[in-house]
């Protein structure tokens, strides 16, 4: 429930004045401790019958006024905003006074008092207390003045830092995949230079699928993440293409099920196969296999792409490597949860990663 904003301000105001009116209270007590016993505390009840009229009085039209001079002073020197605020103050505290003394007078709360004697009385203990009290809370609201100006400097701080932390990781970003769309498209065309000279057909079918792939590849530059089952389509068309230059030198398979919503950085998994056929199928005259495998595990989908070839050491992958940028592209898009795995198993040698289901 929203509250009613038309009660905050005098609410807030009656919170105030009852908490001066306590603290003057307490105060009087304290003072009255240290006098010798018996010697006010006969008149106890009137006397603190006086001290809520003079503080009501005085608190009121200072709480009332304390706000709207501190919007209006906040840009002036510290010296003005305290001189005006002292004297403020001060008239309040003769009006105040003026006023209670009147109160007093006709309630009888002085049997025998002239009206001008109890306000040479109560205008000094009202002075002080006005001074001490009101000095207090501007001094309070000057902390938190400056205690909300240091938080606001802090937020803009971190709002700061974190647009340079995502422009940093956007702009190393950008510069892992400029890297990999020019290696990609060298790669597609090399495979195409083969195949004009002595089988033009095919290499027109070959341009029509090299064309979608370099599609792909320059339109999900703009893109964090694609969906699993599309970065699965290039990775088959990818393989289709090189099969068309190796022929039966390269075998293939893909088991990756369907995972809606799903999504994966752009060019990842056919990264890992690049490297695959670039290592195991394409230095050897017989050729060699590959497998791509989707394998949920641990609340996580395990991506693997296994080859038959000699394998490699992922500690010795030099910096700039198409698996180093994909490393490093893993690492910003999805974090540490993704690190990317190498291991040799039964003449297998597998790189993986994994993404959160």
């Amino acid at each position: 429930m929203t509250p009613d904003r038309s009660f905050a301000g005098p609410m807030s105001l009656a919170l105030h004045v009852l908490a001066d009116c306590i603290a003057v209270s307490l105060i009087i007590v304290v003072v009255l401790g240290l006098l010798p016993s018996g010697a006010v505390l006969g008149e106890l009840r009137a006397l603190f019958v006086e001290v809520w009229i003079y503080t009501i009085l005085i608190a009121t039209p200072a709480h009332w006024l304390g706000p709207r001079l501190h919007s209006r002073m906040t840009r002036r020197a510290p010296a003005v905003q305290w001189i005006v605020l002292i004297a403020a103050l001060l008239a309040i505290a003769v009006a105040g006074t003026v006023i209670g003394s009147i109160i007093v007078f006709a309630l009888n709360l002085e049997p025998g008092a002239d009206v001008r004697d109890i306000v040479a009385v109560s205008a000094r203990l009202s002075l002080y207390l006005t001074l001490l009290v009101g000095v207090i809370h501007a001094m309070v609201l000057l902390l938190q003045d400056r205690a909300r100006s240091a938080e606001g400097r802090l937020r803009a701080k971190e709002l700061e830092y974190e647009r340079a932390s995502k422009l940093a990781a956007e702009a190393r970003l950008a510069a892992l995949e400029s890297r990999l769309h020019p290696h990609f498209l060298f790669n597609a065309l090399n495979t195409l230079s083969s195949l004009i000279p002595s089988a033009p057909a095919r290499a027109e079918r070959l341009l029509e699928r090299i064309s979608g792939l370099l599609r792909f590849s320059l339109d999900t530059g703009q893109q964090g993440l694609v969906p699993l089952e599309q970065e699965m389509r290039i990775v088959r068309s990818y393989l289709e293409v090189e099969r068309e230059r190796f022929g039966e030198r390269l075998r293939f398979s893909i088991d990756a099920p369907e995972h809606a919503g799903l999504r994966v950085p752009p060019l990842s998994v056919q990264t890992l196969v690049e490297n695959c056929v670039k290592h195991a199928v394409q230095p050897r005259r017989d050729g060699g296999e590959l497998r791509v495998r989707a394998i949920p595990e641990d609340g996580h989908l395990r991506i693997d792409v296994s080859d038959d070839g000699p394998g490699f050491s992922a500690a010795a992958l030099p910096a700039g490597h198409g698996l180093d940028n994909l490393r490093s592209r893993l690492a910003l898009l999805l974090g540490d949860d993704a690190p990317l795995c190498a291991t040799r198993h039964d003449g297998w040698m597998t790189v993986s990663f994994r993404v959160p289901i």
